[in-house]
């Protein structure tokens, strides 16, 4: 598991001063062999103690261990930044090059998302949905997009969906529910007090609450049985949206595979789904 992602996730949740040490080993991981602790704390102005403390909550002994870590990481080219890492761009091609870039800044934003979602998470919630009577899905705004394009691909499995883009149809909805049955809900942030009041209502329904957010805390993960967890971070604003929708899509399609390969029944209804929309595209 490399140092450099679990940084990188797990920053905003950092405080400022465990932040300010993340950034700095983020940016100089190419020249922490020069650095002790004692050197790493003068550079940023704060004590050595600061400096152990981080890496240990990092689940290292110690500093010289994270350290360690850190070089068997850029070694392996596996979450570094950019710079200097030996990634070499074309420089003749500017399209590819931005391409390139993208590709690289998608593919750690997937590697964090992977790191903050434990494989018994993924299962239990792709068995929570494998189980449903019916499952609930719900996104307001641009979260609909991601959760109607997941909504279509259950329905295909012939899991039967019950979809809303309006939360005033779904608050009706839910009053259908049965135990058992699940309800996701799609919110990069969580701060919709709608779909906070939606979750209550349905949990009162004994039913299961999957939230779909930001890996940082926010109100709607506080009504959820289960949660995925999306990490992805970038200073230019419209550069996140594209990692975050990316990160997410990976998850979403990681939990589809679960679903077609722990039954051969619903493997066969997405063929013959496929088959009769081809047939009536074709006619």
């Amino acid at each position: 598991m490399s140092p450099l992602l679990k940084i990188r996730a797990e920053r905003d949740q950092m405080s400022a001063i465990e932040r300010r040490i993340g950034d700095f080993l983020l940016e100089n991981a190419h020249l922490l062999r020069d650095y002790s602790s004692q050197q790493l704390a003068n550079a940023l102005g704060i004590s050595q103690s600061s400096v152990v403390k981080f890496s240990q909550k990092l689940g290292y002994k110690g500093y010289p261990d994270l350290k360690y870590s850190i070089g068997q990481a850029i070694a392996r080219g596996d979450g570094a930044d950019d710079g200097g890492n030996g990634r070499e761009a074309r420089t003749d091609d500017p399209h590819a090059a931005l391409a390139e870039d993208l590709w690289h800044l998608k593919a750690l934003a997937e590697a964090e998302t992977r790191l903050i979602n434990p494989p018994e998470n993924i299962d239990a919630i792709a068995h929570a949905i494998a189980q449903a009577g019916k499952v609930f899905i719900i996104g307001l705004g641009e979260d609909g997009i991601p959760a109607r394009a997941f909504a279509t691909r259950l329905s295909m499995l012939g899991i039967l969906t019950v979809h809303y883009v309006d939360a005033i149809l779904m608050q009706a909805g839910v009053s259908s529910a049965a135990p058992g049955d699940v309800l996701m809900v799609f919110s990069e942030h969580g701060r919709q007090p709608t779909l906070c009041q939606i979750s209550h209502l349905f949990r009162e329904r004994v039913g299961r609450v999957v939230t779909v957010t930001r890996h940082t805390p926010n109100p709607l993960r506080a009504h959820a049985d289960a949660a995925l967890l999306v990490s992805a971070h970038d200073e230019r604003r419209h550069i996140e949206p594209l990692l975050y929708q990316s990160a997410l899509q990976h998850l979403l399609d990681l939990i589809f595979i679960l679903l077609c390969d722990a039954s051969e029944e619903r493997r066969l209804q997405l063929d013959f789904n496929f088959e009769r929309m081809q047939d009536l595209l074709d006619h």
